[in-house]
């Protein structure tokens, strides 16, 4: 009796494609599926769940882990904007089920799947990820500078944006007493051939005295790169080696409200009240400094004057002064440039859906302490540009800060006016006497007291991210105690059959 009924079930869908297949050929007209019903009998088509999990066994996983995977397909649209958070009136992922990779990788039967998911997100114009009218402009070591090319591969080729970069072997150290070292030619221009060849329009400069503090140095790039200006150049921007810019499309759409004919002097603040009170109202040089092109020709034309005119240790500190003594423009403060001056956990910023034009302090050993894999996190870019740490919820309370976790928050977390608020996650700042700000009211509020992550956030974290099969693939882990199986979520990005994104850069 069951027999004859999966015979059944097996032959009607096959006797009705059949007759579409023999209806659309006594056709003159189409030799195509209509549009509406091909999406349908693709939608009815049995699912494929994958068999093969064995690219698990080369990351660090304990097994069996509980286990649970879902594709997302992204249609990215110009009238799309980005919210803080994006409700989806669905669940993200299936049931989890418990796996054991240890024995057998290539032959394992997943129970749940589903349809992919469909997520519009925003397009930006092709021109917009253009940055030839901005120099960026660092101050660094050639081992330093080796060690950031796979972060400035995430964000400088095919922009036409130029670097400039004074290198040096190493700085001086004056409580030793000991000189700063030029670099050496040979090994200059093989490393600056080595980053054009990744597609980076990079030149690597002497510095004006090599025998200069680092600070001095700084400075002097504004005068480096007005000297080095084309036609095209509208901005001239002073970073730091490890200055990250998850989105060029957004940052030149933010430089775009400025009209570059006038003076500007754009950056963010710390995001320590204390740092601002005690450094001054300025644009710290992690998060990055522009400089409008009248503004740095003012700078550059009073170079020398300046240099001699402070003895500031930083050289963020001496362009403040510099504009402050020379004109009377002031700073125009960007809150989604982040200079990342708190130290600690850092889930905070990542999860809460604000766009971030800039990042730093993210390696080991730096604020953050152990450091995040930006590069690794920004993978998904490459699909869909401006989703990176875009936020969605979904109906099973599962919130994605994409490119950094998943967490399962409880309901009263959930509600509008506290996701809104940016968990205070990072360790305590410090705090100016006499002032009612808690730290990082001016930059990051509003903020709202750190969950606990057993009772109130159940939290993956990626721990993994690549390009696959024309796609992205993201691993989520959640580490639990001893004797509990791990938890391990799956997400492939893909594209849609929309408007495709731009190449990465571009």
């Amino acid at each position: 009796m069951l027999l004859r009924h999966r015979s059944v079930a097996i032959a009607l869908p096959l006797l009705i494609i059949t007759s579409l297949i023999l209806l659309l050929k006594s056709s003159p007209h189409s030799r195509k599926l209509p549009a509406q019903l091909a999406e349908s009998l693709k939608l009815k088509t049995p699912l494929t769940c994958p068999n093969k999990l064995d690219w698990l066994l080369d990351l660090d996983l304990t097994f069996p882990v509980t286990y649970a995977r879902r594709d997302i397909i992204v249609n990215q649209k110009p009238e799309v904007q980005r919210a803080s958070l994006t409700n989806v009136h669905e669940t993200l992922f299936p049931p989890s089920q418990l796996i054991d990779l240890t024995n057998d990788a290539d032959n394992v039967h997943l129970k749940h799947c589903e349809e992919p998911l469909r997520l519009d997100v925003p397009l930006f114009p092709s021109h917009v990820g253009k940055a030839a009218h901005v120099m960026f402009g660092i101050s660094t070591t050639l081992d330093r500078l080796e060690a950031s090319i796979p972060q400035l591969l995430r964000w400088l080729p095919n922009t036409d944006g130029r670097l400039f970069v004074i290198t040096i072997e190493a700085e001086q150290e004056e409580g030793k007493g000991l000189p700063a070292i030029a670099a050496d030619p040979g090994k200059k221009a093989a490393l600056q051939g080595q980053m054009r060849k990744l597609g980076m329009d990079v030149t690597l400069v002497e510095p004006l005295e090599l025998q200069d503090s680092f600070s001095e140095k700084y400075f002097s790039l504004v005068k480096i790169m007005y000297d080095h200006r084309n036609d095209k150049t509208k901005w001239i921007s002073t970073i730091d080696d490890d200055t990250f810019f998850p989105t060029i499309p957004g940052l030149v759409s933010m430089l775009s409200k400025y009209d570059t004919k006038q003076c500007h002097y754009v950056g963010g603040v710390s995001e320590e009240w204390w740092a601002v009170v005690h450094y001054g109202i300025m644009g710290f040089g992690g998060a990055g400094v522009f400089l409008s092109l009248p503004l740095a020709g003012i700078i550059a034309g009073e170079y020398e004057y300046c240099k001699g005119a402070t003895t500031a240790t930083a050289g963020d500190i001496r362009i403040m002064e510099c504009v402050y003594e020379l004109t009377d423009i002031k700073l125009e403060n960007e809150r989604e440039l982040h200079q990342i001056d708190m130290h600690g956990d850092l889930s905070g910023l990542f999860e809460s859906g604000r766009t971030l034009l800039s990042v730093h302090h993210w390696k080991p050993g730096a604020a953050t302490v152990d450091g995040y894999d930006l590069p690794m996190m920004h993978q998904v870019y490459d699909v869909c540009q401006d989703c990176f740490l875009q936020r969605w919820k979904f109906n099973d309370d599962l919130v994605l800060a994409n490119g950094y976790s998943i967490s399962h928050y409880a309901k009263d977390v959930l509600a509008e006016e506290m996701m809104v608020r940016m968990e205070q996650t990072w360790a305590d700042i410090k705090t100016v006497e006499a002032s009612n700000n808690r730290g990082a009211d001016h930059s990051l509020g509003p903020t709202r007291p750190k969950l606990n992550l057993t009772e109130e956030k159940f939290q993956y974290v990626l721990i993994h991210s690549a390009a696959v099969d024309g796609g992205v693939r993201q691993l989520y882990l959640h580490e639990r105690g001893i004797g509990d199986p791990d938890g391990v979520l799956e997400l492939l990005w893909r594209q849609g059959s929309g408007e495709k994104t731009q190449p990465l850069g571009t």
